[in-house]
């Protein structure tokens, strides 16, 4: 698929958590014992992000990402804590996403400071975003406004391929990206919400879906957290304050905590990660086939019965005792995308597309290589 369609077909849509369906019948990508995490401090340098009336937000997230990753450092002494930054630095969004990559990390965590007109300066209250859609008018506007930041780089058309930050036309494609660890990203972001509620008293906005550019493509269980607003006076001097940010670097870093020991107890390991045949159809083709996930769950489903009656070629895997059911198999990624559109519509809303080579589960990102070659 040409790069310009990739970003064509970007747009942000919300969903609050209680909306989404349980976490056991969400996937769960195989996962390595958690081990490495990186933080980011949103924003810094010549983007000050969200401006409150004394407070600028490059400021205070990079504070709290320090505290967050001193916590790490010194009570969870066998994980590697990366920051994106350590000083007021201007770090392109595309540089973020490509560190924690190449480090191999096993978590991201995005921070952030969130704002509203000044009509709506009553509000206040943390929001954790993991990628997704959604449709919710009202957080469309955090999504592009963190994502604006592209506009003050250099060369951006170049790097984010003509993606235009201040559009809301497409919603398709970067969902994709996302998907295989959107299990344990809401898991994570679940676990950070209920921290900040009942741990540092904070009023909490839930877990939301939407598509931030430095979530998009990073190849790891990720989360943007929304610590705040500073259009709220309030709010604004808590965050600003010492006893503020230990609080809510607190807060993360127990969510972190419970969230590397479940992760470490279901001992999740990429290198065993293995499919089993279950169906009368097999992911053995040499060549490179994209098929569109329709469902996971943790017990088989019953696929003769309600909207599963209008599925063809369908197939069955289990993986970790996950059942994941595929349908189709299709040598595009464009022809897919137009399958799993269809099947959204037909009683499949979550339904997004899977790539296999050689037999094994690839990332989209991956294929982007396969068919440049």
């Amino acid at each position: 698929m040409k790069s310009t369609t990739f970003f064509a077909i970007f747009a942000f849509f919300l969903l609050p958590f209680q909306s989404y369906p349980s976490l056991e019948s969400l996937q769960f990508a195989p996962q390595q014992r958690v081990r490495k995490v990186v933080i980011d401090a949103g924003h810094g340098g010549k983007d000050s992000g969200a401006l409150g009336s004394k407070n600028k937000e490059k400021d205070i997230t990079l504070k709290i990402a320090l505290q967050l990753g001193k916590y790490i450092k010194t009570y969870l002494q066998e994980v590697e804590v990366i920051y994106t930054r350590t000083t007021d630095e201007f770090l392109p969004l595309h540089e973020r996403v490509q560190m924690a990559n190449a480090s191999h990390a096993d978590v991201f965590i995005s921070i952030h400071c969130n704002s509203l007109p000044k009509a709506k300066k009553y509000i206040s209250g943390t929001e954790t975003y993991v990628m997704g859609l959604h449709k919710a008018e009202e957080n469309l506007a955090v999504a592009k406004r963190e994502n604006e930041v592209i506009l003050l780089e250099e060369d951006y058309k170049t790097h984010y391929e003509n993606y235009d930050p201040s559009s809301p036309e497409a919603h398709i494609i970067f969902s994709m990206y996302q998907n295989a660890y959107l299990g344990q990203s809401i898991l994570l972001a679940e676990k950070v919400e209920n921290q900040f509620k009942t741990r540092a008293k904070r009023s909490s906005r839930g877990v939301r879906q939407a598509g931030f550019v430095v979530l998009c493509t990073t190849t790891m269980p990720s989360i943007l957290v929304e610590t705040g607003f500073l259009s709220n006076a309030e709010e604004e001097a808590y965050l600003a304050s010492e006893k503020g940010q230990i609080y809510i670097a607190s807060a993360i870093y127990r969510a972190f905590k419970e969230y590397k020991t479940e992760m470490d107890e279901r001992g999740y390991q990429k290198s065993t990660a293995a499919y089993s045949r279950t169906a009368t159809q097999e992911n053995t083709s040499d060549s490179l086939v994209f098929r569109v996930q329709l469902a996971a769950s943790p017990v088989a489903i019953d696929t003769k019965v309600g909207r599963w009656k209008k599925v063809t070629g369908l197939v069955q895997w289990k993986e970790n005792q996950v059942f994941k059911y595929l349908q189709g198999a299709y040598p595009s990624l464009k022809s897919a995308v137009r399958q799993q559109n269809h099947w959204r519509k037909n009683g499949f809303s979550g339904a997004f597309v899977v790539a296999y080579y050689k037999g094994k589960r690839v990332s989209i990102q991956r294929t982007k290589e396969i068919l440049a070659r």
